[in-house]
């Protein structure tokens, strides 16, 4: 029978039998996962036959049932495109004789990458992205950096959406690339100091950045010396460089551990010298200033971290000092050093703040802000000796503004503030935030964003996004996309629930592991009290999140599926059980930490079991659902969201759609143009606009 809008999909069920402590677990999908997934990630014309049919199936089901809505999805798109700048570029960012940014073309979907010489000339396009795709289905950059004697560039290119990248150098002189290439790297990298060398991290059979190694320019990349090996397949190895520039910085990492490595940018092939072994929860980030290391520790039990110092000879935990002590219940998040000054930007009571302490006195100082609800961020510096410190600041309703703040005057200058073409006013929107109570007597923060003259009187609809893993905090920041539901009456809502850091790490560690429920009934929560207070009704609330946040949106639909009308998945990470069981799978082993391992432990099975989006999936009534996956995605595997909608069609027992569609050149982050990434916004948003309007 021919799949169209009144006869779904149906995959066909290949039961498999696991035992796993002593019980029989039968999973009828297991077959779509492709034997051979680690070829297809590479090559995605070697998925297997049954397979591509049957998500070219969906794929087909979704567009039939999408097509009476092409037209707003056009409108939706085309308004969303009108409010991005398609001639915006970066503020500039000096480095020595240069000052470095990225713009974007008018109608280009990839950034160009440029500077101009400082004390006055023409642009120099470095590298054009636009004409970098040409042809390709798929093309994005994972770095681009150029050497410090600003001679040569090198970038990390991704051409699958499998972040597998090749990195290439370019000649800036001749505006050509040289012959050294470099594939199947990881894509992060730095240069060493002498302008000839390049250390990069690359990728095992499982897609795990597991070692460094060192690239001589023209040398063969197939005899590059290892730097560093990592042993332990549960964590990840990655790059950095001081602001300094004395050191490079190599650092393994699973979920709650970390441990750092030095190599001289100087001398780069140095031997790496340990800072301090790894120890079972203890992190640490390295910054360097003069002859001291500034470490930003969670050692000795600062939950909510500190900044000590050790001596760059000697910079074991034994003899680390405090700089900034514990402080309860104020997060610190990162810190940036300079010649004269070090900054760090910390979280208290919800929100970010900046401070700025001078080395010569100790004398620090806040940057204030106004609005209730926003977000901050810093941005890098090149150069170590400036008193130029940059940062980012927008709210829900509020534009991105780009400051340049002088550390010794004191002074702020906006260099930039977000243009929205179409037309956009703050002082029509309004955003709060309120607090949601959860079930155990916490409080769960909610940001809003709503027009003044939108009702709440319970007859908005209401979009309420939630991620709630790894700490990761969602920012109440701008977003131009968005505003074509709040414009259209929906409130947008944000529930910052355990599982992030919003209200400091215990939030973080009160949503992990054996405490993952309460990620769950916190988002719960969070829309029950929009109900509670009138601003919405059961049924006019629709649950949205991507990855871990998709994990979020299936677990939520299973417990109360009566409260949402609707839910949007993006790439969800739905079949937990089945990944945390499978030590082959790139982020396997590393997130143990972050769900527990249920391989090893019977109560982790159990657990991890007993909220699974694909394992709870039973008989009853589910909202109307949007479900998205990258065939080529290493996060969360296509297989993921392709098992859960597969078993979600045999035993729901409502009639409500159920579309899942799977971007078949694409991997985690979906399409890597930007008007790409804008079409599948505006198709979800159109899914969500047809739901709401019955």
């Amino acid at each position: 029978m021919p799949v169209t809008k009144e006869n779904p999909p149906i995959a066909e069920r290949r039961p498999h039998t696991e035992v796993r402590h002593g019980q029989s677990i039968i999973d009828d999908y297991a077959w779509l996962k492709d034997e051979n997934w680690q070829d297809v990630m590479r090559d995605p014309s070697r998925l297997s036959d049954d397979i591509r049919a049957c998500l070219e199936t969906e794929n087909a089901y979704t567009e039939a049932c999408m097509e009476p809505l092409e037209n707003l999805k056009d409108a939706l798109f085309q308004e969303m495109k009108a409010r991005i700048k398609q001639d915006d570029s970066s503020v500039p960012l000096a480095d020595g004789p240069f000052a470095y940014y990225r713009k974007y073309v008018e109608g280009g979907q990839h950034p160009h990458y440029c500077r101009v010489q400082r004390a006055g000339g023409t642009e120099d396009v470095l590298l054009d992205g636009d004409r970098e795709a040409e042809g390709l289905a798929y093309f994005k950059l994972a770095g681009i950096e150029h050497s410090p004697d600003h001679k040569l560039m090198a970038y990390a290119a991704d051409t699958n959406g499998s972040e597998i990248y090749t990195i290439r150098f370019r000649d800036l002189t001749r505006g050509e690339d040289i012959e050294d290439v470099i594939e199947g790297a990881h894509g992060a990298f730095e240069w060493a100091n002498d302008s000839r060398t390049l250390v990069y991290t690359v990728l095992d059979d499982n897609h795990r950045p597991y070692a460094v190694k060192r690239h001589l320019l023209g040398a063969d990349s197939g005899s590059d010396a290892e730097v560093y090996h990592e042993t332990d397949s549960g964590f990840f190895v990655g790059l950095g460089k001081t602001e300094s520039r004395k050191f490079l910085i190599i650092h393994a990492h699973d979920h709650q551990t970390s441990e750092a490595w030095l190599v001289d940018a100087d001398t780069p092939v140095s031997s790496p010298r340990l800072v301090q072994k790894r120890e079972v929860e203890l992190e640490y980030e390295i910054a360097h200033h003069d002859d001291n290391l500034m470490i930003l520790t969670n050692v000795d039990g600062a939950e909510d971290f500190k900044v000590v110092t050790a001596p760059v000879e000697a910079p074991e935990r034994g003899n680390w000092r405090d700089l900034v002590s514990h402080r309860p219940g104020c997060l610190v998040l990162g810190m940036q050093v300079f010649a004269d000054y070090w900054v760090r930007i910390e979280r208290f009571d919800g929100l970010p703040r900046i401070i700025v302490t001078s080395f010569a006195d100790g004398e620090a100082h806040e940057i204030s802000f106004d609005e209730d609800a926003y977000s901050l961020s810093m941005g890098g510096s090149y150069e170590f000796e400036s008193t130029n410190l940059r940062f980012t600041y927008s709210s829900m309703a509020t534009p991105e503004r780009v400051y340049d703040y002088d550390m010794g005057t004191r002074q702020r200058e906006l260099r930039k503030e977000q243009e929205v073409p179409s037309g956009h006013d703050p002082d029509g929107y309004v955003t709060r935030r309120m607090m949601a109570p959860a079930v155990d007597g916490e409080t769960v923060p909610v940001s809003l964003l709503y027009r003044k003259e939108t009702p709440l009187d319970g007859s908005a609809p209401v979009l309420l996004y939630g991620y709630g893993s790894y700490g990761h905090a969602i920012p109440a920041a701008f977003s131009t996309v968005r505003l074509s539901l709040v414009d259209r009456g929906f409130i947008y809502a944000i529930a910052h629930i355990r599982g992030g850091m919003e209200k400091g790490y215990g939030w973080y560690k009160a949503g992990k592991r054996e405490a993952k429920k309460n990620t769950f009934t916190d988002f719960i929560a969070a829309g029950e009290f929009l109900v509670d207070q009138g601003i919405t009704k059961t049924g006019r609330l629709a649950a949205h999140g991507g990855s871990a946040g998709g994990m979020l949106v299936g677990a939520v639909v299973n417990m109360r599926p009566d409260l949402f009308g609707a839910a949007v998945a993006e790439v969800p990470f739905v079949d937990v059980l089945n990944t945390m069981c499978d030590d082959t799978l790139p982020l396997t082993p590393p997130e143990w930490p972050e769900w527990g391992n249920p391989i090893e432990s019977r109560d982790a099975f159990d657990y991890i079991r007993s909220y699974s989006p694909y394992d709870q999936v039973s008989a009853k009534d589910y909202p109307p659902l949007f479900v998205t996956a990258g065939l080529t995605d290493p996060r969360v595997t296509y297989w993921e969201p392709a098992k859960w909608v597969a078993k979600l069609r045999a035993l729901k027992t409502d009639d409500n759609l159920l579309l899942f569609r799977t971007n078949m050149d694409a991997g985690h982050g979906g399409a890597a143009g930007r008007f790409d990434r804008v079409q599948e916004s505006a198709l979800a948003y159109a899914f969500l606009l047809n739901v709401f309007s019955r």
